[in-house]
């Protein structure tokens, strides 16, 4: 074996130890004192004059000022609620990151539809890695628009109204079940 070679495969031999520690710390919980405990519901819509927010302990929106959220699609899933009384299906995205975020919007907000149609535009294995969401606000103040990066490149969805989201949507569940299928 060459002195290239060897030099080689001792700088693989601990870049795969390092690796495999970064993994071991982030599998483990924050120590210390934090706020970070359990998961983080964050509504993507613009209802209280925010691009998302969460609700704090009296149920009172608290707006969420970052500016975009990365981690890692572990879930993409349609749940049926209740609304004012009747029901209704919202679109839920569950992000690892530092700890759980779950994004909400509605079934067929261009939030969600942004997201689906970049989700399933991507392939398993992209979704492998981290995916950045940003919320985009719109002309009018009820319009959010969702874009999503994988890594450092922006996916560009475009979409009219006569697109399949039924379809869109399976496509996009599919991609996120087999990312998660996936051998480590």
């Amino acid at each position: 074996m060459s002195n290239d070679t060897a030099q080689l495969l001792a700088a693989l031999t601990r870049q795969e130890e390092l690796l495999k520690r970064l993994l071991s710390a982030l599998d483990k919980p924050r120590l210390g004192l934090h706020n970070d405990a359990g998961t983080c519901k964050i509504y993507c819509n613009r209802q209280h004059g925010h691009l998302w927010y969460s609700l704090d302990a009296d149920r009172n929106p608290k707006p969420i000022t970052a500016t975009a959220l990365t981690g890692y699609l572990k879930e993409l899933k349609f749940e049926q609620t209740e609304r004012r009384g009747k029901p209704c299906h919202k679109l839920v995205a569950q992000i690892a990151a530092d700890r759980v975020y779950i994004l909400e919007s509605g079934h067929d907000t261009h939030f969600s539809k942004g997201l689906l149609v970049a989700v399933a535009l991507m392939t398993p294995q992209q979704l492998l890695q981290p995916i950045t969401i940003q919320p985009a606000p719109g002309d009018d103040d009820s319009v959010l628009f969702c874009r999503v990066w994988c890594g450092s490149e922006y996916i560009k969805v475009s979409y009219d109204e006569s697109a399949n989201f039924r379809e869109i949507a399976k496509a996009a569940l599919a991609n996120v079940k087999s990312a998660n299928e996936m051998p480590f």
